[in-house]
């Protein structure tokens, strides 16, 4: 076994030995099955504390012809697949931390020398009898190998794209490094496999990528690798059963990021620590300081502060994902940086529907300390005033919520176009936003004949709070709001809920620019 050629598998067997390990081996199938093909160029960009560095040694445990595997994997999922015994520990790996070796060389520009210097070093010692001490590049010592003894290998590079993330401004290194990847690793027989991670998809210039043999699998399109993104639904029930967890109240933290192949995935990171810990709260966040999504948040690009407002309010909003070129410095739109926050776990992406969310509470409460560090001051003041919005809604104070909306919709007014029901529903969504501790919330809920406008349904662990139906109008009568929510029978959007209901009618009177309020209570 070495540092860099052949490591073992004893970091596998650290995750194996942890008081919790999601059994992800399955993944092995693919990578099987595209072993030796030219589909074998694999590239996966996903958020810190995804998961990548573990799947990564995965790999490298299953692939290291240097040791025996079959003790850690004899009883993991993929154990029963046709293709598991055929490939076990039966090639040379090759495994790079790139973060490892931009730490320890003395300038990023020289960082690819270091790392050909040191995985020649253990080449030589593996493979003596064909001098591949005075061989100039890790290129040619491998195709000298393979030439000899017609071997080839399985490589895995963890963290990628740091040189990008953490050298944003140094071109020349970037180009250099993206130049001895193309050179490694396009065309050559040698390869096997190539499973590179990271958190940014593989950088373009232009419309072209400078390693365009990878298929991608990313945060935008995961593809059939979907459901090992983060844990699925199932993984999570389970953990909640075993730690006797709501799962309810883990799927409000944690869940929210949604693929074609997998429509509910979540955080593993956050998912682990709270049961580890026996309790809610911002574990994923917690490894990275707010001021990075401050500065994405802040840039000043048209449309990009309404987006966000919308988003924190629970909306969701349309974008193009196809400018972004992949880097941290590249933006010429809103888009450009929401998509950054797409990739870097901040927003979830609706590939179907072209849209962009905040997927959780966990990633929503980090919105919120962002933009109160940003100085959002009116953002600020509707989020402190929720709480006796909510309070004077459930007392049926129709004139004092009326009132406190009218406050609300006065500072927005400098920060969205305040001219129809969709910035009015982002507005009262803001409105209400320390409701989402008490209540699940639904946006366009389809009920009886139509859809209902917002749809509060209290937690299992407040049963003493109201249901809550809203009604928006402009220009018509909050009397008209609560006279639809009856003809079009919303009620029976509440499945299995009984109890107390509000009915709460809003309009907003364009020529006087006031709210009015209307609030009925029913029992179902």
């Amino acid at each position: 076994m070495g540092v860099y050629l052949n490591p073992g598998n004893d970091a596998f067997a650290e995750s194996l030995n942890s008081e919790i390990y999601v059994d992800k081996s399955n993944m092995i199938h693919y990578t099987n099955r595209v072993l030796g093909t030219k589909q074998k160029f694999i590239c996966i960009s996903r958020p810190r504390r995804f998961g990548k560095s573990i799947t990564a040694e995965m790999l490298s445990a299953y692939y290291d012809s240097s040791v025996d595997s079959h003790p850690l994997f004899s009883k993991l999922k993929i154990a029963v697949d046709s293709s598991f015994e055929q490939n076990i520990n039966k090639y040379d790996v090759l495994f790079f931390n790139i973060q490892s070796f931009l730490s320890r060389s003395d300038c990023a520009l020289n960082m690819v020398e270091y790392l050909e210097f040191r995985v020649i070093q253990e080449l030589a010692e593996r493979y003596p009898d064909l001098g591949l001490e005075s061989e100039p590049h890790l290129t040619s010592a491998l195709e000298k190998i393979y030439s000899v003894h017609r071997k080839g290998f399985v490589f895995i590079i963890d963290e990628w794209d740091c040189v990008f993330r953490e050298k944003k401004s140094d071109v020349d290194a970037q180009t250099k490094y993206l130049d001895f990847l193309r050179d490694l690793l396009k065309d050559k027989v040698y390869v096997k496999l190539a499973y590179m991670t990271g958190i940014l998809p593989i950088k373009k210039y232009g419309t072209h990528s400078a390693l365009n043999m990878f298929d991608e699998f990313s945060m935008t399109n995961p593809k059939y690798l979907a459901s090992y993104v983060g844990f699925t639904e199932e993984e999570v029930r389970d953990l909640c059963q075993k730690y006797n967890m709501d799962f309810e109240e883990t799927r409000r933290w944690y869940d929210g990021y949604r693929f074609r192949k997998a429509e509910h995935i979540y955080s593993p990171k956050s998912v682990v620590d709270a049961m580890r810990n026996e309790a809610f709260d911002s574990y994923w966040t917690q490894t990275e300081t707010y001021e990075a999504l401050k500065t994405y948040i802040d840039m000043n690009f048209d449309g990009l502060k309404d987006t966000v407002i919308a988003m924190l309010g629970g909306g969701h909003c349309l974008i193009d994902t196809g400018t972004f070129q992949n880097d941290m410095t590249t933006f010429h739109s809103k888009d450009d940086a929401l998509t950054l926050l797409i990739h870097l776990g901040y927003l979830a992406y609706d590939m179907d529907l072209q849209e962009v969310f905040i997927p959780n509470e966990e990633v929503r409460a980090e919105f919120a300390r962002a933009i109160k560090a940003s100085g959002w001051h009116e953002v600020i003041h509707a989020i402190s005033i929720s709480e006796e919005l909510l309070e004077n809604t459930l007392a049926c104070n129709n004139e004092k919520v009326a009132r406190i909306i009218d406050n609300i919709h006065e500072e927005f007014t400098s920060i969205l176009n305040y001219n129809n029901e969709i910035s009015l529903s982002c507005v009262i969504s803001i409105a209400y936003y320390s409701a989402r501790r008490y209540y699940s919330i639904y946006r366009e809920l389809p009920s009886g004949k139509g859809f209902a406008d917002l749809v509060y349904l209290p937690r299992i662990q407040y049963p003493e709070k109201p249901a809550m139906i809203i009604e928006l109008k402009w220009d018509k009568t909050a009397t008209g709001a609560i006279r639809q929510i009856k003809d079009k029978n919303y009620i029976k959007g509440l499945k299995n809920y009984s109890g107390t209901v509000l009915l709460v009618g809003i309009n907003y009177n364009k020529s006087d620019k006031h709210h009015e309020c209307l609030i009925e209570t029913i029992q179902i």
